[in-house]
């Protein structure tokens, strides 16, 4: 299956799609809203041809083909999502570095309107079935899968705790919790010092 069908069967269809920067530069790769998939009431920003750099890991010989996504209720999707990736996708492609489970991007200021989230944590998409997360080689010609990364909005204090703790703490601490992830109005996780 090819990145387009892959990402529709599952986010909805392509509503819109950015392939220019603000300032009218083309953009190496596309972002694209997809709307009305199978989580009802979110939209997806995500990245359309990020994965065409092959991007190193940070902590092992392994390259890394990568699309970014955002998802966020359909009622709050009219924010910077599509710069937001732009910015992220252009620092990886320009620092030749994979943006890898755990890691934290930001702040870029709260994501809506008296919100308290401001920066992005790199997660898989759980919220999707576990054939959802990777993009086999396909049809369309492509030898490399494409690893789909979840950036998931967290606040400061979030972002002090990855930093002091890691991700797998982290990512404990969100299971027993169990916030709503896509309410960019949620309160802060309660963590440990």
């Amino acid at each position: 299956m090819n990145l387009i069908d892959h990402l529709e069967d599952r986010l909805g269809r392509i509503m819109h799609g950015w392939s220019r920067h603000p300032n009218g530069r083309p953009m190496p790769f596309k972002v694209a809203e997809c709307g009305g998939g199978r989580l009802p009431g979110i939209n997806t920003y995500v990245t359309v041809g990020l994965s065409e750099t092959h991007l190193p890991s940070r902590v092992s010989d392994k390259g890394v083909h990568q699309e970014l996504m955002i998802a966020v209720p359909a009622e709050l999707a009219d924010g910077p999502y599509p710069v937001i990736l732009q910015e992220i996708g252009l620092d990886l492609i320009r620092e030749e570095t994979a943006l890898l489970r755990g890691d934290v991007v930001g702040p870029f200021g709260p994501m809506a309107e008296g919100s308290g989230l401001e920066s992005f944590y790199a997660s898989i998409p759980v919220h999707h079935d576990d054939r959802f997360a990777e993009v086999e080689p396909g049809a369309d010609g492509r030898e490399f899968p494409i690893v789909l990364t979840w950036l998931i909005p967290i606040s400061r204090s979030e972002s002090d705790f990855v930093s002091r703790h890691g991700w797998d703490d982290f990512e404990s601490e969100m299971e027993k919790q169990d916030p709503d992830l896509f309410d960019l109005h949620r309160a802060d996780l309660v963590l440990k010092p």
